[in-house]
């Protein structure tokens, strides 16, 4: 059993800065690819930025150039660096874990990420 537990979201002003952090139990960690996801009210969940176990990174436009995944293996941690928020980015952050070969798919219980003057 893996779980993941998120931090750093709260409430920051239009074109502020905040970095969430995910960590992971278990020794998957490394060989699993990571997401962040996120999920505004009334709205469908949706991914924010995917980083593989080799490293590479995918980002929708919604925050490419903006948001910046990366992860430290050692510490068993997946980061999303997110720059100039918008009220937009409003949601409920989200960690993902996905092993797909074992089909294995974990999620984390969300933080609150909230852009308002």
């Amino acid at each position: 059993q893996v779980q993941l537990v998120e931090s750093g979201g709260g409430l920051v002003q239009p074109g502020g800065s905040l970095r969430l952090s995910c960590a992971a139990s278990g020794s998957i960690f490394r060989i699993a690819a990571m997401g962040w996801y996120r999920q505004a009210p009334g709205k469908q969940r949706e991914v924010v930025a995917i980083i593989t176990s080799d490293g590479s990174t995918d980002y929708p436009d919604s925050v490419k150039g903006r948001f910046t995944i990366f992860r430290d293996n050692a510490k068993n941690t997946v980061y999303l660096q997110m720059n100039s928020l918008n009220p937009d980015d409003t949601a409920v952050y989200y960690c993902n874990l996905d092993l797909g070969t074992y089909r294995l798919n974990y999620w984390g219980q969300g933080t609150q990420v909230t852009v308002s003057s």
